[in-house]
């Protein structure tokens, strides 16, 4: 984000590291001038020295000092410079457009427009060429005419990102060394969406936060991963790895594209606690600091291809973990009920998972298991089972 030569600030950011799992920030520790060691898009190893500031070029610097900025493994979260917006009529770039989200983040952190695009210091052929499609389509004649910008047929290269290569031999892997499999089920979501609208205000006064579908569904999960541990286990070698808690993975939309981040000990949380978790992380995996360690060692993995529209899909198993459950669209269908045709908010619900350690028998049975617990809500207070039969010692 610097030249080589530059004079840097104390706690600027000045480099962008792209590992396997999340892109990191590098920062200066002291204001200075900056030597760059390291080059552009260099493969370079963990604790590496990426550059070194001379501290005697600072400002009022008393003590000079060389300081060497290293990659670090631990190093997950970044930063976001925040200042003061005083007059944002005075911003010297007045056709910026800014999306009614990004302005929000914007006041939520202080945050100016000049501010944004001058901390946004490095302009790659990606953002060259927007700006070139858009003055293209401003310049198109209004009628039908053909004209030589509509006929262009350009393409553009861009070098894949470590994260997108990591992700893609990840996937190929997945497909050629597990026995992947895939069961559907579907869910009838009324029981839980009366729930929600009947209690909603009240949940939100007592906790601050609206009670979701997501966080019915990790409950529902972590209550059936302790009914069949197969499912929460995974294959390590010529054994197999069981735990008795519940770590899911959910997809949350960052800054960089999607990120799992795992919500631990799920079997043992209130729904409360889980919606407010599920509300840090989309809030930081905006800002881009989740941290490394809240990405790895899940157990089981849950995706909301819903969220996106999706009616049906076969998801894809996050190794090393043995299973994943995706969600889906909910659309009112028409269903048999009690012997009449009844319009219900339907879900498809499936589950990928890996058939060497996981038998068709337990598949099924986990997924109608979430099936009830979904259906029939309060069951999560009696560890997924019929509140009646215990009533009955049956």
């Amino acid at each position: 984000m610097v030249a080589d030569g530059d004079y840097v600030k104390k706690n600027q950011e000045i480099a962008e590291i792209e590992s396997d799992k999340a892109t990191l920030n590098l920062i200066a520790e002291v204001s200075g001038k900056i030597k760059i060691i390291t080059t552009t898009n260099e493969a370079v190893a963990v604790g590496s020295v990426a550059c070194s500031i001379d501290s005697s070029e600072a400002d009022n610097s008393t003590s000079p000092e060389k300081i060497e900025i290293a990659t670090k493994k631990e190093e997950a979260s970044l930063p976001v410079k925040e200042k003061i917006v005083e007059k944002e009529e005075n911003t010297n770039y007045p056709n910026a457009k800014v999306t009614p989200i990004a302005r929000k983040m914007m006041e939520e952190h202080k945050l100016s427009v000049d501010d944004i695009i001058a901390g946004y210091a490095k302009i790659s052929k990606k953002e060259v060429s927007l700006i070139i499609e858009s003055n293209h389509k401003k310049e198109e004649p209004t009628n039908n005419s053909h004209s030589e910008t509509s006929e262009t047929r350009n393409i553009t290269r861009e070098k894949m990102s470590s994260l997108r290569r990591k992700l893609s031999k990840r996937l190929v892997a997945v497909k050629n060394e597990t026995a992947m499999l895939t069961t559907f089920n579907e869910v009838d979501m009324k029981p839980i969406m009366d729930l929600r609208e009947k209690y909603q205000k009240a949940f939100v006064d007592k906790h601050s936060v609206k009670v979701g579908f997501m966080s019915l569904f990790l409950k529902a999960a972590a209550e059936a991963l302790m009914l069949y541990p197969e499912i929460n286990a995974m294959v390590d070698g010529d054994e197999i790895v069981y735990h008795n808690y519940a770590d899911i993975g959910i997809a949350v939309q960052s800054a960089k594209g999607l990120m799992v981040p795992i919500i631990r000990n799920v079997e043992k949380q209130t729904l409360a606690s889980i919606e407010l978790t599920i509300k840090d992380f989309a809030k930081r995996g905006q800002l881009n600091k989740i941290r490394l360690d809240e990405l790895v060692n899940g157990t089981f993995t849950i995706t909301n291809g819903g969220t996106f529209g999706s009616l049906l899909s076969t998801p894809i198993i996050n190794p090393p973990q043995s299973a994943i459950l995706g969600m889906h669209n909910i659309v009112e269908r028409p269903i048999a009920l009690e012997g009449q045709v009844v319009i219900r908010p339907m879900m498809y619900i499936a589950m990928s998972y890996d058939h060497r350690l996981i038998d068709g028998k337990s598949a099924v049975g986990f997924l109608v298991k979430i099936k009830e617990l979904v259906e029939n809500p309060i069951r999560l207070l009696f560890n997924g089972k019929d509140p009646e039969k215990m009533i009955l010692d049956l």
